[in-house]
C-alpha cells in the first residue's frame, strides 16, 4: 500500500510539473494574422433560481507580441448585485512552463466609478502579470455569483480581429422546466443538449477559428464570427421580477419600473402651466418645455443599486437640478404628462454609427434613454441629456436606428430619425487670393447642416474660445496656415435639421509653388479626402457604410497678374455605387473657378465590393489633389 502511495506522489507531482500551454503545440494556420491566440476558454453559466446564477469563466492566451498585451491581464467588475468569489492566474513562458502564479494581495481592488458618473456602487478587481518575453501565456479563472437573472453573458470565442481560437466551449445549465433564449451567429449546428437530476444542460463549442485580419469599415461582429446570445424567459432583479421572451414583455418590467415615479413638485407643476397654457400647438408646448428641462437641469450619471436599470423619480430631478439619462427623460415625460402631452420612455443604443441591433430575439442591448413624442402627423424624438441640443434632432449618437419604445401596455420597436444626404450637407465658398510668391489669402464661409454639423455644435457649446482657435489651428488639411478670425452661428428654428455657419479669414504661407515663370496650385484648399484604401488580401466581412451626405465646394481664387493656363486638368467624374464626384475648374482671365460636389452614400455592400470601393475612394483621393499650371506671359 506505502509503495502505491509513493507512485501516486510521484505521478501527480510529474502531472504538476508538465508544460501547460506550449507555443509549440499552436498549429500553425492559427499563427496567421494573430497577434493572440485563445488556448483554452470555458466559460460555465449556473442559473440556480431566479435570484442565484453562478458563473466560472476560464481562459488561457498566448499573446505572441506587444500588440496582445491588451489582452494580458483581466478585469473583473462587481456590485451589490454581482459577487466576485474567487481568483486564480498563472503565468507560463513559451515552453509552457510555469513562472508565477497569482496571489490574492497581487488582486487590485479599486472603484469602478467612470468619470461620467457622479456615484456608482461598482468596483473592479484586476490584475497584469506584464510580463514582456514574448510569446508567454496567462490563464485566469474567475468565479461569480449573480443575484439577478435580468442579463445572460454573450459568448463571444474571438475577440476581436488578429485573435485566434484553439479551443472555446460555453455551458449553460438550467432548470428543466426554465426555458433557456439563446440565439447563435456564424456557429455550425444546434449545442448539445443533456438532461440530468431535474436539470438540462446546453453546450456549444468551438475549435481552430483562424484569426481575421483588422478591416475597415467592417459589419457588427457578430456577422464576421461565432457568437452566441443568451437571453432569460423569467428573470428577478432586485424585489422586481420579469419577462424577456418578446419585447412587449421586456416593456412590461420597464414600465413596473418607473411606475409612480412621475410625480411632480407643485413648484414645477405652476411653471409647467405658465409655460404652455397660452400655447395651443402642441410643437410649442413640447419645445417650452424641452428649453425649460435643458435650462433647469443637468447631466449626471448616478448608478446605484437597480438605478443602473430604474430611472430617479421627477421630484428628484426637479428638487436637486439634475439627472442620469433615466431621470431626464423621466422627468421631461413627467413635465409633458403634466401639459397634457402624451410621450414614452425609450431605449436605444447609442454611439456614433452604433446602429445595429438585433431586433428578432429580445436581448437588452441597450445603454441609453431618450424620449419620444408621438404628434398628431410626425414624431418629435428629445435628447434630454442635452443642454443645447435643438428640440427634436437627435444627431449620430441616436438617429438610424432601431429603438424600444415603452408605452402603456408594453415595449414596440420603432426606428429613429434617418438623416438623409440631403439633409447632411456641406456647402462652402472659399474667395481667395494668391500673390506673386505664393501665399494665400481669404475667406471661407461653410454651412454645415444635419449629422455634418454635430461635431460643430459640440465644438461651440463645449470648448472655450481660446481653445476653439487652438484646435482650428490644427484642423485643417494644410501644411501651414493662420486663422486670423473666426465666427459660428447657429439656426435651428423652422429647419428639418439644424445647421451652423461658420466664417474663417485665414492666410497661407506658399500654398502655391512657384518655379520660374510658373505657377502651381491645387484649387481644391480646404476639402482634400483623407480617405485611402489598400486591400492586403482577400476581402472577409461585408462593407457597411453607415452616413450618406453631400458637400459642395466653390473656390474663387485671384491670382496675379500676366499668368495664362499653361496645364488645366479636365472636368473629372466618378461615379460608382457607392456615391459620385464632380471637380471641374475653369480659368478666366486672373479668376480661377473651382466647384467640387461629392455624395456619398450608406449602405451594406458584399465582401467581393471592396475592390471597387477601394477603386472610387483612391480616384477622389487623386482627384481631389489635381493641380493646374499658369505660365507668366512673356
Amino acid at each position: 500500500m506505502r509503495n502505491i502511495l509513493i507512485l501516486l506522489l510521484i505521478s501527480t507531482a510529474a502531472w504538476a510539473g508538465d508544460p501547460q500551454f506550449p507555443v509549440s503545440e499552436i498549429p500553425a494556420q492559427l499563427l496567421k494574422n494573430a497577434d493572440v491566440v485563445q488556448r483554452r476558454e470555458e466559460l460555465t453559466i449556473r442559473l440556480i433560481d431566479l435570484k442565484d446564477m453562478r458563473v466560472t469563466h476560464r481562459c488561457a492566451i498566448t499573446i505572441l507580441n506587444e500588440n496582445g498585451d491588451k489582452y494580458s491581464g483581466f478585469g473583473a467588475w462587481y456590485d451589490k448585485f454581482r459577487e466576485v468569489k474567487e481568483i486564480r492566474g498563472t503565468l507560463y513562458d513559451a515552453s509552457g512552463k510555469q513562472l508565477r502564479k497569482l496571489k490574492n494581495s497581487d488582486i487590485k481592488d479599486e472603484s469602478a466609478v467612470s468619470d461620467n458618473n457622479l456615484m456608482d456602487d461598482s468596483r473592479m478587481k484586476s490584475h497584469n502579470f506584464y510580463h514582456k518575453v514574448y510569446p508567454y501565456t496567462v490563464e485566469y479563472e474567475v468565479e461569480y455569483r449573480y443575484r439577478r437573472t435580468a442579463g445572460m453573458d454573450t459568448w463571444v470565442p474571438q475577440g476581436q480581429s488578429n485573435y485566434a481560437v484553439e479551443h472555446s466551449r460555453l455551458s449553460v445549465t438550467v432548470p428543466e422546466n426554465y426555458d433557456l433564449r439563446y440565439r447563435s451567429y456564424r456557429y455550425q449546428g444546434e449545442p448539445v443538449k443533456t438532461t440530468e437530476k431535474g436539470d438540462k444542460t446546453f453546450v456549444w463549442e468551438v475549435k481552430d477559428i483562424a484569426a481575421l485580419p483588422e478591416e475597415p469599415l467592417a459589419v457588427p461582429w457578430r456577422n464576421r464570427s461565432v457568437m452566441v446570445y443568451l437571453s432569460p424567459s423569467e428573470f428577478a432583479f432586485d424585489s422586481y421580477t420579469g419577462k424577456m421572451s418578446t419585447w412587449d414583455d421586456y416593456g412590461k418590467f420597464q414600465l413596473a419600473l418607473n411606475a409612480g415615479r412621475d410625480v411632480l413638485p407643485e413648484k414645477t407643476k405652476v411653471a409647467v402651466h405658465a409655460l404652455t397654457d397660452g400655447l395651443k400647438d402642441p410643437k410649442e408646448k413640447v419645445k417650452a418645455l424641452y428649453q425649460y428641462m435643458q435650462q433647469h437641469t443637468r447631466y449626471i450619471s448616478i448608478q446605484l443599486g437597480i438605478g443602473g436599470w430604474q430611472p430617479f423619480d421627477a421630484t428628484y430631478v426637479a428638487t436637486k437640478g439634475y439627472g442620469d439619462c433615466k431621470a431626464l427623460s423621466n422627468y421631461m415625460y413627467s413635465l409633458l404628462k403634466e401639459a397634457g402631452i402624451r410621450s414614452h420612455y425609450t431605449l436605444v443604443k447609442a454611439g456614433k454609427g452604433e446602429t445595429d441591433l438585433i431586433e428578432d430575439f429580445t436581448v437588452d442591448q441597450f445603454n441609453h434613454i431618450i424620449l419620444c413624442v408621438p404628434m398628431a402627423k410626425d414624431t418629435t424624438w428629445l435628447e434630454c441629456t442635452s443642454q443645447d441640443a435643438p428640440t427634436g434632432y437627435l444627431g449620430d449618437f441616436t438617429s438610424n436606428r432601431t429603438v424600444l419604445v415603452i408605452d402603456e401596455t408594453g415595449g414596440k420597436l420603432v426606428r429613429t430619425p434617418t438623416y438623409t444626404m440631403d439633409q447632411n450637407l456641406l456647402i462652402r465658398r472659399l474667395t481667395a487670393t494668391i500673390n506673386a510668391t505664393g501665399d494665400l489669402s481669404g475667406k471661407a464661409e461653410t454651412r454645415y447642416t444635419g449629422m455634418q454639423q454635430d461635431w460643430y455644435h459640440s465644438f461651440i457649446h463645449n470648448v472655450s474660445p481660446e481653445k476653439q482657435m487652438e484646435i482650428l489651428k490644427g484642423k485643417l488639411n494644410l501644411a501651414s496656415y493662420d486663422i486670423n478670425k473666426f465666427n459660428y452661428k447657429e439656426y435651428a428654428d423652422g429647419l428639418p435639421v439644424p445647421a451652423v455657419e461658420e466664417v474663417l479669414d485665414i492666410t497661407v504661407p506658399s500654398y502655391a509653388s512657384v518655379s520660374g515663370k510658373r505657377l502651381f496650385i491645387v484649387p481644391n484648399v480646404l476639402n482634400k479626402s483623407s480617405a485611402k484604401l489598400s486591400a492586403e488580401g482577400e476581402r472577409q466581412s461585408d462593407l457597411q457604410l453607415k452616413t450618406a451626405d453631400k458637400d459642395t465646394d466653390t473656390v474663387e481664387l485671384t491670382i496675379p497678374e500676366g499668368y495664362k493656363p499653361e496645364a488645366v486638368f479636365p472636368e473629372l467624374v466618378h461615379e460608382s455605387k457607392f456615391g459620385k464626384y464632380v471637380a471641374k475648374v475653369k480659368i478666366e482671365g486672373t479668376k480661377v473657378t473651382y466647384v467640387r460636389i461629392y455624395e456619398r452614400k450608406a449602405g451594406v455592400f458584399p465582401a467581393k465590393d471592396f475592390a471597387l470601393l477601394e477603386e472610387f475612394y483612391n480616384k477622389v483621393y487623386k482627384a481631389d489633389r489635381s493641380r493646374i499650371i499658369l505660365v507668366k506671359a512673356e
